[in-house]
């Protein structure tokens, strides 16, 4: 089967290598020159690894959407209006889309299954996947197992894409229905590890890691659950699993992030210098919005939130978090 990707960057690459390796073909797209010139000199654009020579990149979008109906979505939630508005002006054909990008829009607190169907004519709107989940492109391109969940409200697309993804030596992919969960889950899990990395900058060590992966996860489910997602979904790969990979490595760009923060860097810095997308500053903002919005109690979120966009100082956000009125302790 063919595959058209949508960036070029460390995921979308790396996903062209797994399609490979499950005897699918693939045509990647991305706007940057020397990323279509690496990946076509069979060098990975961002770790700098061999990739199978059948792999091939172009700069023009045309020549992707026509190569295949079905379009692999890699490009940062930021960038995804933007680029799906040009793709619908080209678009001949109903197209299936999967993406793999984590991130809510805020302000409109669009989900980007949401972002597709405002931007893709009908006509042309096949159906969207996610395929999202607890992993680290760094570990996925040495082919190091990695889980992942296909979700969908079109339960066969979910399976296809399922089989599509999946191998028996390092990838497995299971289907969901609860697309909202995914999505969400996959959105805020980023939000927490940008506060994980955080901690790790202010060396507060493992208890308080635990701790925050342990609270981060009732704010999590609570965001599934408003969101119209099932609390199943928030507790399975793409909310637990993710949390667990995302905030509390090194490989993970939200903790990097949070991270440099934490030892004092200003996050304009932090974001003008990143390499990689960091999706989990969007999120905070989006999340804390919707807190707002909906009246949620989010102070791990919403406390990040005023870090990050008021000044708040750090460690005085934590003395916030600490002097809250002590309660019993629920999962919800």
């Amino acid at each position: 089967m063919k595959i058209g990707i949508i960036g070029g960057g460390s995921w979308g690459t790396t996903l062209a290598q797994v399609l490979h390796d499950n005897n699918h073909e693939s045509l990647i797209y991305d706007l940057n020159q020397k990323n279509v010139d690496k990946i076509n000199n069979h060098i990975h654009p961002t770790f700098g690894c061999l990739i199978p020579k059948k792999i091939k990149a172009t700069n023009d979008l045309t020549e992707v959407l026509t190569y295949s109906n079905y379009i692999l979505l890699a490009v940062p939630t930021a960038a995804m209006r933007d680029v799906l508005k040009e793709i619908n002006t080209i678009l001949s054909e109903k197209t299936y889309f999967i993406n793999v990008s984590k991130g809510i829009e805020p302000h409109t607190f669009a989900r980007v299954s949401e972002i597709v169907e405002d931007e893709i004519d009908k006509d042309y709107l096949g159906g969207f996947v996610a395929l999202t989940g607890p992993s680290h492109a760094e570990e996925t391109i040495q082919r190091k197992l990695t889980l992942l969940t296909a979700a969908s409200k079109n339960e066969e697309l979910a399976k296809k894409v399922q089989q599509i993804f999946s191998n028996t030596q390092y990838i497995r992919v299971y289907s969901s229905n609860d697309l909202v969960g995914a999505e969400v889950g996959g959105s805020a899990k980023n939000a927490i590890s940008i506060v994980s990395g955080v901690m790790t900058g202010l060396n507060m060590g493992e208890n308080a890691r635990a701790a925050l992966i342990t609270r981060g996860v009732v704010e999590i489910v609570k965001l599934v659950e408003v969101m119209g997602g099932e609390r199943e979904t928030a507790y399975g790969l793409t909310g637990v699993g993710d949390l667990i990979v995302t905030a509390s490595s090194e490989n993970s760009r939200n903790f990097q992030a949070g991270k440099r923060l934490g030892m004092g860097v200003p996050l304009d810095q932090v974001m003008g210098e990143a390499t990689q997308t960091i999706e989990g500053v969007r999120s905070i903002k989006a999340f804390h919005e919707l807190a707002v919005s909906k009246n949620l109690d989010l102070p791990i979120i919403s406390t990040a939130y005023h870090v990050l966009f008021h000044n708040l100082d750090i460690k005085e956000a934590i003395t916030l978090l600490l002097t809250r009125e002590l309660k019993e302790e629920k999962s919800f």
